[in-house]
């Protein structure tokens, strides 16, 4: 093996290590308060001894900025990848919910983390969340814009030009609202999969953003371009988020 091959190895595995390191963390800081961890504290819940846990993280601050960080460049990642070949602003909309319930479904006590602690890290880190934070949203918000234009394709659409910004981003945020507190009560055992609690949050929003929405009567039809979830992707070394399926063809739609 070349030395090109053996550093790219141990590349992944340390990627890898890291990456279970920071669940664990994320974890460990949902219950019990950033501010209630010591670094021994944290390498305890890892599993790790203090030294082997100072070979990944210098403080705990950089847990939780990496914690962080991580997250949102994670669910960016996916979400472009997933959105690659999606055109339909309802179907990119809802493309757009499945890849964020199924992350904080698979990562719950991260997302308690994003929620609770997002303002204990220093101004200058605060600031590089904010920009990975904004620029996730960004997305969110264009694809809601997209289906408030689009209007369901129906006749009478208003357009692009007549929107109101204001009322975008009222709406992206009340969006925004819906998929982040989905973490807090979300039950496997009572309200099914994440592709449900998709769909469902998908249903409200279109057809409360679209004043006669055929979806509502559809529901055969929704179901076929929804579409299914495949095997995970890789969206950071060490670290897997299942991607969502691209949209049936068209002969699929009409079968």
């Amino acid at each position: 093996m070349s030395h090109v091959s053996v550093e790219g190895s141990r590349r992944l595995r340390q990627e890898a290590q890291r990456a279970v390191i920071i669940d664990a963390a994320a974890l460990a800081i949902s219950e019990n308060g950033y501010h209630g961890m010591t670094m021994r504290g944290l390498a305890r819940a890892t599993g790790r001894s203090l030294a082997s846990f100072y070979n990944y993280f210098s403080s705990k601050e950089d847990v939780l900025f990496s914690l962080q960080t991580d997250a949102f460049e994670t669910l960016t990642n996916s979400l472009v990848a997933a959105l690659e070949g999606i055109d339909d602003p309802v179907e990119r909309l809802y493309t757009f919910f499945l890849n964020h319930v199924r992350y904080f479904v698979e990562h719950r006590s991260v997302m308690r983390v994003l929620v609770h602690e997002a303002s204990a890290l220093p101004a200058g880190r605060r600031k590089r969340v904010r920009l990975l934070k904004e620029g996730y949203f960004q997305i969110g918000r264009d694809i809601v814009a997209s289906v408030l234009a689009a209007g369901c394709n129906s006749p009478g659409a208003d357009g692009a030009a007549s929107l109101d910004p204001a009322e975008v981003e009222r709406v992206a945020y009340s969006v925004f609202g819906m998929l982040n507190w989905s973490y807090s009560w979300y039950d496997p055992q009572v309200h099914a999969t994440p592709q449900d609690v998709a769909r469902t949050i998908h249903a409200v929003a279109v057809c409360g953003l679209v004043a006669h929405c055929p979806h509502r009567s559809a529901k055969g039809n929704l179901e076929l371009y929804l579409g299914a979830i495949a095997p995970p992707l890789v969206s950071k070394p060490g670290r897997r988020v299942a991607p969502i399926n691209k949209r049936p063809s068209p002969a699929d739609r009409n079968s």
